[in-house]
């Protein structure tokens, strides 16, 4: 076996633990193509982040690769048709999930005839596409995290300004027990893997690239190597680490290729690095070459509970008890269904479930393999837990206080670093199930979340209800004040002393007098009398007595009668 780079020196992460591989029953048997299902079941969240929407209808006609959700958001992934035929329901079916939960999916009833909708033609040098087209290409192809997070792989691709990456990271460790999917692949399409490098780097920038495969894998290793040096990629080196669970994990890669730590909460852009998964780079290969959306991926099948343990190339959507069936089927000592490996996975109650992009192993695991669990016992403090623990955790504290529901304090403790390899369980004395302790306080913890933000956005909108009827009240004031001036402006002003202008009517009433006077000095003067002066009321003469009184004195109004 060739050796790594002179001088490259691994590092070792904190805790660990040496399992039995159990990888000899499924690399007996060559990779099979699994044969087409009758239906297709395809859910439409099949990746973190946001849930997919529908673009056909009950009844529509769908072509192979034809996109039958598109993404909503930032973060989620576009759904494609594995095969062509008729969508015949959209509803909630059974998915593989550790809820147990149904979920939203499209099912298709497959016509046979494989035919493909149409494609964007096959590119000979990849790298010579424009970056936006080659983006836009593994983005709509609805490529995630293959090695079991499901995280879009077009949004880790781009990991946004202020990160610049100078290591692409391949993980090709698998070093869960028994799942044996990534070795296969790399035995028998380690080009193709290449070219998914040669495109990842490209777009994310990288000096250099870092293939990390365990030394328990030394065909995967040769092919790779091989593929390596035939594609003259420079900066690019397969490194061979040792076998040691959880090897595989993010953030221990990270530690053993480069000694760097991904700090608490953050993410591996934030030193420069960016890491990636076997199977993805393959995928983005198909993508960016082939124009071929992500519609299929293998899958290991074995287990003492399994007849023929096999890898299996499967469509996305096939039922997983058709798979089994062409593993051989059921050998009868199939004591538990778990999806994923012993150490990671989640138990399965039965295995009407569709094949998922997030499914790399259905392990039929025999009694021998998976004995039933011992009733757990008090803690005893050993520390064992710690020891092993390969986040520097302390999975004894967390333990007390997510038992105690304290969930303020696990976070305190860092719990969302716990990776749930599952190692603080298997070295427990105990029997304690730790892990889902720790499971059940994340849960805690996000429903919490969700309340806080509910509260927040129930308070925001209470204070911008207040502030908006305070602005409302504020201009019809405003308004009423400006009406107020306006009125005020048309009335005539006083005048200073000596100018003061007299009332209007007051002006007429004191103008008829003045008439009427002068009438009757006239008539006086000539002897006469007025007209009808004598059938005066008693009233008519008061307000020409009060008029008369006005005139001779007008800065003092007569008494009222």
């Amino acid at each position: 076996m060739k050796k790594n780079r002179p001088g490259r020196r691994l590092h070792r992460f904190h805790g660990g633990i040496h399992l039995p591989d159990n990888k000899a029953q499924s690399t007996a048997r060559a990779v099979r193509t699994a044969s087409l299902p009758r239906h297709l079941i395809l859910p439409l969240q099949q990746h973190i982040g946001q849930i997919a929407e529908p673009l056909v209808a009950v009844g529509d006609p769908v072509l192979k690769g034809q996109m039958i959700a598109r993404a909503q958001g930032y973060i989620s992934a576009p759904v494609h048709a594995s095969s062509s035929g008729t969508v015949v329901e959209i509803a909630d079916h059974p998915v593989p999930h550790p809820s147990g939960l149904n979920a939203p999916c499209i099912v298709i009833e497959t016509d046979g005839e494989e035919r493909w909708c149409e494609l964007p033609p096959p590119i000979s040098d990849p790298l010579s596409l424009d970056e936006a087209e080659m983006r836009g290409r593994i983005r709509d192809s609805g490529i995630v995290g293959l090695g079991g997070a499901a995280f879009p792989t077009g949004v880790k691709i781009n990991p946004g300004a202020g990160h610049e990456i100078h290591t692409l990271v391949i993980n090709g460790a698998e070093c869960e027990p028994y799942i044996t999917c990534d070795d296969m692949l790399m035995r028998g399409q380690a080009q193709r893997i290449i070219t998914g490098i040669a495109i990842s780097r490209f777009l994310l920038g990288a000096r250099q690239v870092l293939i990390a495969i365990e030394d328990n894998k030394p065909e995967a290793i040769a092919a790779m190597r091989a593929a390596l040096d035939a594609s003259g990629m420079d900066r690019a080196e397969v490194v061979v680490i040792p076998t040691l669970y959880p090897s595989g994990g993010e953030r221990q890669l990270i530690q053993i290729l480069t000694g760097q730590e991904v700090p608490s909460g953050g993410i591996p852009a934030q030193i420069g690095l960016v890491c990636q998964n076997v199977a993805t780079a393959a995928a983005i290969s198909d993508a960016v070459v082939d124009g071929r959306p992500l519609i299929s991926r293998h899958i290991t099948l074995t287990g003492g509970g399994i007849a023929e343990p096999v890898n299996l190339e499967a469509l996305i959507g096939t039922p997983l008890n058709e798979l089994v069936e062409q593993a051989g089927g059921y050998t009868g000592e199939a004591a538990r269904l778990i999806l994923g490996g012993p150490m990671m996975g989640f138990s399965l109650t039965h295995d009407r479930l569709p094949l998922t992009k997030a499914s790399n192993c259905l392990l039929a695991a025999s009694a021998e393999e998976a004995p039933p669990p011992r009733p757990a016992s008090a803690c005893i403090r050993c520390g064992r837990c710690a020891d092993a623990c390969p986040a520097r955790l302390l999975p004894q504290q967390l333990y007390w206080y997510a038992r105690a529901r304290d969930i303020e304090k696990t976070e305190a403790y860092h719990l969302f670093d716990c990776i749930e390899c599952g190692c603080c369980s298997h070295v427990c004395p105990a029997q304690i199930p730790l892990v889902h302790y720790f499971r059940y306080a994340k849960s805690a913890s996000s429903a919490q979340e969700q309340e806080r933000r509910r509260a927040e956005h129930a308070r925001r909108r209470h204070e911008a209800r207040m502030a908006r009827l305070e602005r409302l009240e504020a201009e019809r004031k405003a308004k009423l004040q400006n009406r107020r001036a306006a009125v005020a402006k048309k009335k005539p002003q006083p005048k200073a002393d000596g100018d003061a202008s007299p009332d209007p009517k007051q002006a007429a009433i004191q103008a008829a007098m003045r008439r009427a006077a002068e009438k009757k000095a006239r008539l006086a003067r000539e002897g006469q009398t007025p007209k009808n002066t004598e059938n005066l009321t008693e009233a008519q003469q008061r307000q020409i007595d009060r008029a008369e009184q006005r005139r001779a004195a007008p800065d003092h109004p007569p008494a009222e009668d």
